[in-house]
């Protein structure tokens, strides 16, 4: 029996009793257990007879020597555990020398709690039965054997430095699906194997390897979930080879990190998981990243990104009886075959909260220049050690370190060009240096990986996140910090006098309404011989009335104008603000109110004299919405005074309406109020903190006043609230694209196309997909407050480009992972992409534009109805996110985003010029008084969709600002002919209007 070095901190296993033993013969078996670890003994307990009810006292305490410096090291207890196998000791028969034993079962004692921290802990371990057992034979209701165990050390293996700065790193092999046609169940056994190295003291690489993978036949998917199996060889209990509460659980493609997970790709990878072949592993091995591995680990994701994760198959070796552990020397890396290799793209890792990734990845052949290319890796972690392989491909081998191979370090980041090409590595069939690309036949097994469409299915998995996320709380608590929520409204004194008093004056202007109703059905004559008249000819009046005022509608019109001073006598004058007890107290409550109504309503009307009634000058009430339209109106005018005047005016009567306060703060964006747009917001948010539009708005500010601070609170809470947004994933990937954090400006989008993924495939399998669009259907979540007809959309002031769109570069790298099913909308200027200058990646271009003359502004605040939403209102295929964001921005009047947002649609994959793309051009131009580039736009937009009535709609606009009505009628009339209405119908009536008024007057002042 082999013994534990007894230097270093000693790990004690205590084995207090077990639990429902039963064993071959005999109702009272006698029974020992064997401790292993590392495929080393720790030592046997005494024999202990079972009680008739199962159970054993064994009080059997083992220890394994934990040293940091050599033997037991940290890796080793993360992913290795303690075996306790129970024997039975039979009883001797006649003759019989020596005694036998059977081995009843096997339980397996994670120690990974003390890698967490923990000194000491207790664990009832399931003892599983070996094949053949009794234990098997449990029948149902019966309790499973266990062993009731406990683990201790002196003191905590881990200081609290590496607890909170070290981490724990978990590799999950599920499976290689799609493997080669040449991979046959039959003929000489074969070892697949799969490994990777991680960083796991410092600078030192850790390998991992994944081995006797099980080669099986289609016909039927892996069921899910199962559980996930340690990486030891040699595990006498089938139930034992399985992680305590550790199981692949699967999941939608579409949720997973890696290459296969779009809609194009289900058809492949059902078919491969159900049909081809495949080879399963499914085991989980771990590391221990103490705090400089950790830092090693961000840092060589943040320069590689990519990880060679390799794939090889060897001829598994039986090694012969007392020779275990000798090599055969002529054996070499010769017996390397179907050399493949797949790229583990490990940057959502640095995402912020990320602590897991999982998805499928493709196997193609290894090649030295490629791999090197991609990953930054000069070795092969099969190849170059291809000695070490006799070892690992033994049946039964396991890795330990006494067997590791000394893999070669990355090539490190400061190592010059010219280092790099005197570099000569051989490649693997072919004395070819690194630098010059090998072609394919040079690897023609592994070149069947491609062409089988072979892939890994793994996951990675931290215990903490390398990047840490604010949580929810705390930035709801900067953001509470940065705008105090609104005070709650002071108790008005006098607040029952006013109801009353309101009410009164509403039964007035009632009663009034009412009368001159009389006076046109009767005259105001009759009204003077009404003393004369007799009771019948005034009680059909009166009928006739209410029948009038009932078909109208404009009794309920009255109801409704009185319902609110009647609330308001109810909250003030009677203090009544819950719901009432019983039906009693609602009925009491109500005769009340309607005696004191009544006597309120004659108090009222007499206060009302007849030359009074006569004399009265009815008043025009105006709504809210009108009031927004007639601002709407002005600032299309250009009287930008009026229009601030009507949304003052809304503020005045409704204080508390979050959606006047965005409005307004809108129109100051317009106006290039900047203060005035940001005091807006942020009243607005301080109504409801909660509220997404009112985040991302404030968050827009924030940058555009360089806050970046405060913008990105405002960003990360939206996207908090509402993780499904678009919009709020785009503008946060934005906003870390102007702090040149690539990485988490790839998060962002990746998130936003993956929310608007979910949600195109939601609408599709309920069979209700539509276009999208509206602006409101596009984010119904994200902005609740704004309507979405025609008559309410905000107006657009897009100013002259101060320069082409920046910030092209270096996304279209990015893009490429996740863009590739956006549709083919388009609203990016390609003028912008032809200057030579749209390359250069300017600091700060949200902020820095430069200034246009007034003139221009209104001429732009002018021309801004023309079209505001061009892309409204007609069919049209899925939006991309940034197609989505720009129509959102352009609500908000926040055109220096939309620049940006318009340089990525603009490198999208499925971009290219379309009927959106030219009128977007087109409006653009108009805009600027460009009427040639404007119309030669509209040109292109109408060759390509010939039917689109916003087309006719600009083209019509473009006529009537350069003058020419004749060709704006033509233009108008043929919009209002299509059935489908343009975005915004308003002022194409208006200005049709217009036209048909001035020409009426010619033809009056031709006759005269």
């Amino acid at each position: 029996m082999e013994q534990v070095s007894s230097t270093g901190r000693p790990v004690q296993i205590t084995v207090t009793d077990g639990y429902d033993l039963k064993g071959f013969k005999g109702d009272a078996p006698v029974t020992f257990i064997r401790a292993e670890f590392n495929q080393v003994v720790l030592g046997d307990s005494a024999k202990i007879t079972v009680s008739s009810e199962g159970t054993a006292k064994y009080n059997f305490a083992v220890s394994v020597e934990f040293n940091p410096e050599g033997g037991i090291t940290l890796d080793d207890l993360a992913h290795k555990p303690v075996f306790l196998t129970v024997t039975e000791v039979l009883p001797k028969e006649k003759k019989q020398k020596d005694e036998k034993t059977l081995v009843l079962g096997q339980a397996v004692v994670d120690l990974l709690p003390l890698l967490q921290g923990e000194s000491s802990f207790e664990t009832m371990a399931p003892l599983h039965p070996v094949p053949g057992s009794p234990l098997e034979t449990i029948r149902p209701g019966i309790k499973q054997c266990s062993l009731e165990v406990k683990v201790f050390v002196s003191e905590p293996l881990l200081t609290s430095t590496q607890i909170l700065q070290g981490n724990l790193l978990k590799v999950t092999l599920e499976a290689a699906y799609a493997v080669p046609d040449s991979f046959m169940p039959v003929g000489p056994l074969q070892n697949y194997m799969v490994g990777l190295q991680v960083p796991s003291a410092g600078e030192k690489d850790y390998p991992i390897l994944f081995k006797n993978g099980t080669l099986k036949v289609g016909g039927e998917r892996e069921p899910v979930p199962r559980p996930k199996k340690w990486p030891i060889a040699n595990i006498l209990a089938p139930g034992a080879n399985n992680i305590p509460d550790a199981f692949i659980i699967g999941g939608p493609y579409e949720e997973e990190e890696g290459e296969l997970n779009r809609p194009e790709d289900r058809e492949f990878r059902t078919q491969a998981e159900c049909i081809k072949k495949r080879i399963i592993w499914d085991l989980e091995s771990r590391c221990y990243l103490d705090p400089s591995a950790v830092v090693s680990f961000q840092k060589r994701i943040a320069d590689c990104r990519f990880w060679p994760v390799e794939i090889t198959r060897v001829p598994l070796i039986s090694a012969p009886k007392g020779k275990v552990g000798k090599l055969d020397k002529t054996e070499d890396e010769s017996q390397l075959s179907f050399h493949g290799v797949a790229y583990v793209n490990m940057v959502p890792l640095l995402y912020p909260g990320v602590k897991r990734i999982r998805g499928a990845f493709h196997v193609y052949p290894y090649l030295d220049s490629k791999v090197y290319e991609k990953t930054k890796c000069l070795f092969s972690l099969f190849r170059d050690t291809g000695h070490h392989l006799t070892q690992n491909n033994k049946v039964g081998g396991i890795i330990s370190p006494q067997s590791k191979p000394v893999i070669a370090k990355n090539l490190r980041e400061d190592r010059t060009i010219k280092d790099t090409q005197a570099l000569s590595i051989k490649s693997q069939s072919s004395d070819t240096p690194l630098e010059v690309e090998p072609s394919l036949n040079h690897n023609p097994e592994g070149q069947q990986y491609l062409e089988a469409g072979t892939y890994l299915v793994l996951e990675i998995q931290l215990d903490r996140a390398l990047v840490p996320k604010r949580m929810p709380e705390e930035l709801a608590k900067r953001v509470k910090e940065m705008i105090p929520p609104r005070p709650p409204l002071t108790r008005r004194t006098g607040g029952a006098q006013k109801a009353v008093s309101d009410y009164h004056m509403q039964i007035k202007n009632i009663s009034r309404a009412i009368l001159n109703e009389y006076h046109r059905m009767y005259g105001k004559e009759l009204t003077k011989l009404e003393n004369e008249m007799d009771k019948e000819t005034l009680e059909e009046q009166k009928c006739q009335l209410n029948y009038e005022l009932n078909y109208s509608g404009k009794y309920f019109a009255f109801k409704e104008q009185l319902k609110h001073a009647v609330v308001k006598i109810v909250r003030e004058k009677y203090l009544k603000t819950t719901s009432f007890e019983s039906q009693e107290e609602l009925q009491t409550f109500i005769s009340e109110l309607y005696v004191f109504l009544v006597d309120q309503m004659h108090v009222a009307l007499n206060q009302v004299m007849p030359d009074d009634i006569q004399g009265a000058i009815s008043t025009i009430h105006t709504s809210s919405e009108q009031l927004r339209l007639f601002a709407f109106e002005a600032e299309v005018n250009e009287n930008f005074e009026m229009a601030a005047v009507y949304y003052e005016e809304r503020l005045v009567r409704e204080p508390q309406n979050l959606e006047h306060w965005l409005d307004y703060g809108a129109f100051c964006l317009l106006t290039e109020d900047k203060i005035k747009a940001q005091e807006c917001f942020r009243k607005a948010l301080s109504l409801n903190q909660h509220h997404i539009h009112s985040l991302l708005l404030c968050g827009i500010l924030a940058v555009l006043m360089e806050n970046y601070e405060q913008a990105e609170i405002f960003f990360e809470d939206a996207t908090c609230l509402e993780p499904t947004s678009v919009v709020a994933w785009t503008l946060l990937g934005l906003y870390y694209e102007i702090q040149n954090n690539d990485i988490r400006m790839e998060m962002a989008f990746h998130e936003a196309f993956k929310q608007l993924q979910t949600r195109v495939t939601k609408q599709k399998s309920t069979g209700t997909l539509e276009n999208l669009e509206e602006g409101g259907k596009v984010e119904s979540n994200l902005d609740p407050s704004v309507t979405t007809d025609g008559s309410s959309a905000i107006a657009i002031k897009v100013e002259a480009p101060a320069g082409p769109a920046p910030g092209a570069e270096g996304t279209l790298s990015i893009l490429d992972e996740f863009l590739e099913e956006s549709s083919k909308l388009q609203s990016d200027s390609q003028e912008q992409s032809q200057d030579p200058n749209s390359s250069q990646k300017l600091p700060n271009v949200f902020l820095k534009e430069i200034p246009v003359k007034k003139e221009t502004s209104k001429c732009q605040a002018s021309s801004a109805a023309l079209n505001p939403n061009p892309y409204y209102g007609v069919s049209q295929a899925p939006t991309t996110i940034f197609m989505e964001t720009i129509r959102f921005l352009m609500k908000v009047n926040a055109v220096q985003y939309v620049h940006r947002v318009l340089a990525h649609e603009l490198l999208c994959p499925q971009g290219g010029p379309s009927c959106e793309y030219y009128l977007v051009l087109a409006q653009t131009h108009l805009l600027k008084k460009d009427f040639a580039k404007a119309e030669e736009y509209l040109q292109l937009a109408a060759q390509m969709d010939y039917l689109n009535p916003n087309v006719w709609g600009v083209k019509g606009h473009l006529y009537f600002l350069n003058g020419n009505h004749a060709e704006a009628k033509a233009c108008y009339e043929r919009t209002i002919s299509f059935v489908v209405d343009a975005s915004e119908m308003h002022f194409v009536f208006l200005r049709l209007g217009l036209i048909y008024l001035e020409e009426k007057e010619v033809r009056d002042g031709d006759r005269e």
